[in-house]
């Protein structure tokens, strides 16, 4: 078993920045692919970003976004940490979500499914 645990969400005006944390227990947290998704008020839950696990490779530390925050949004993780995290900035209204941290073992890349998932913490984005 894997527990997550967001922290950093709150409210922030537009075009300023935020940066969420996921700590991690439980498990090795660098065997695992960490990624995070938000919800917004009546949508679905939609992928954000994703950060390879780490092995010693080249690939360590490949990253995958969605376009809508592409060049936005970093994600990056600190092993010795056991922390995920998620720099945000250059934020809009429509940024608006709960937003969730989640893991899944090394395996497929980008990963297609997350087996973990914290509580999720809220991004306010006024206008």
């Amino acid at each position: 078993q894997v527990q997550l645990v967001e922290s950093g969400g709150g409210l922030v005006q537009a075009g300023g920045s935020l940066r969420l944390s996921c700590a991690a227990s439980g498990r090795t947290f660098s065997n695992y692919a960490m990624g995070w998704y938000r919800q917004a008020p009546g949508k679905e839950r939609e992928f954000v970003a994703a950060i390879r696990w780490s092995d010693g490779r080249w690939s360590d530390g490949w990253t995958y976004y969605a376009d809508s925050v592409k060049g936005r949004f970093t994600i990056s993780r600190d092993n010795a940490k056991n922390t995920a995290y998620l720099q945000m900035n250059s934020l809009k209204p429509e940024d608006t979500a709960v937003y969730y941290c989640a893991a899944v073992p090394y395996g497929t890349w980008p990963p297609t499914r997350y087996d973990y998932w914290g509580q999720g913490t809220q991004v306010t984005v006024s206008s």
